[in-house]
């Protein structure tokens, strides 16, 4: 090292000085993070618990469900069409499951996209892959239970323009009933919850949930409960092999719109009016569903395990990662664990 030179700073300090005597300047504790200052009851290493995000998620969707009743009840007499206020209602159940996403994001500082409807993913090649699938699979099951004699296509129910017209309708419509569903189910909850429980036992909990939601339908049948359940996991393979949801909305979508347009035979129970055949089941309703439709036949196990199967097999590769939020809430000094790529 060099020595100090004349005039230099070290050559002017005075060992006398009362200040060198001072103990070394201590600087300010950086204040605890959130996680470590908050009630244990609340708050884990990843920082706000998974049940509590939940259910912060639930309440909004509620308060949004209950104010939308009480919009569909003001403008139920402005509306002479009913299929449009249950486009509506459709259409506003999904933005009441969908915006309280959006809040949850902002706390959680994380795009909407990473709960499985990523924005530039939209309409585009996965969704209209999911509904090719969903298309040629309602297909198959229809066909296969008029293959054993038990169905009949008939005559056409509309004709001229009402065709395209009906089309177009449910089309829309289905694809707000695709968007809301999944969503519901299988978007922020299933995000959520799978970093508590992981992936697939989320998935089972939810597809349970989603069997129990149909128990209401008029003239369901156990059956038909059990084979949403089992749709239900289908469409979280769907989310886990892609990374999104779009697959399962174009697939839902397609698979209702042929159920309820095209084949013109019961969806979970009831008949939609506009739609396109005058259809008919005769026979064994453990084939035909009965009033269920085909989602209560014993046949649709055997159209959704070659489905599951074929998409094992297209789509082998998990893509769809739930880590921990990189929020506020989060400990800095808690890492992030690495991805589950296991299935």
């Amino acid at each position: 090292m060099d020595e100090p030179k004349e005039g230099s700073a070290a050559e002017n300090i005075d060992p006398a000085d009362p200040r060198l005597n001072q103990p070394d300047p201590v600087l300010p504790t950086p204040p605890q993070s959130l996680l470590e200052s908050r009630n244990p009851t609340f708050f884990g290493p990843q920082g706000l618990r998974v049940g509590w995000r939940l259910l912060l998620y639930l309440v909004m969707w509620r308060v949004l469900r209950a104010l939308l009743g009480i919009l569909l009840e003001k403008i139920d007499p402005l509306i002479s069409v009913r299929l449009w206020l249950d486009f509506i209602t459709e259409l506003g159940a999904f933005l009441a499951v969908g915006l309280p996403a959006v809040v949850m994001g902002r706390i959680e500082k994380r795009p909407f996209g990473d709960y499985g409807l990523p924005r530039r993913g939209a309409f585009g090649k996965l969704f209209w892959a999911g509904m090719l699938w969903g298309i040629l699979a309602i297909s198959v099951l229809v066909l296969a239970i008029g293959g054993v004699g038990d169905f009949s296509l008939g005559g056409l129910a509309l004709h001229g323009g009402r065709i395209l017209k009906f089309a177009a309708f449910w089309g829309a419509f289905f694809i707000c009933v695709g968007l809301f569903e999944e969503f519901l189910l299988r978007g922020y909850a299933l995000f959520t919850l799978s970093e508590g429980t992981g992936f697939w036992p989320a998935a089972l909990l939810l597809s349970t949930i989603f069997a129990a939601l149909h128990y209401w339908n008029p003239g369901e049948t156990w059956i038909g409960l059990i084979a949403v359940a089992v749709i239900g996991l289908f469409f979280c393979l769907t989310l886990r092999r892609t990374g999104n949801l779009w697959f399962a909305v174009g697939f839902h979508a397609s698979w209702d719109w042929g159920e309820s347009y095209l084949y013109s035979v019961p969806d979970s129970g009831g008949i939609s009016p506009g739609h396109l055949l005058h259809s008919s089941f005769h026979g064994s309703r453990w084939i035909t569903g009965g009033s269920v439709g085909p989602e209560g036949s014993v046949l649709v196990f055997v159209v959704i395990a070659l489905t599951w199967v074929m998409f094992d097999r297209v789509y082998p590769q998990v893509k769809y990662r739930a880590l921990p939020s990189p929020g506020l809430l989060q400990s800095r000094e808690t890492p992030h664990p690495p991805a589950n790529r296991d299935d």
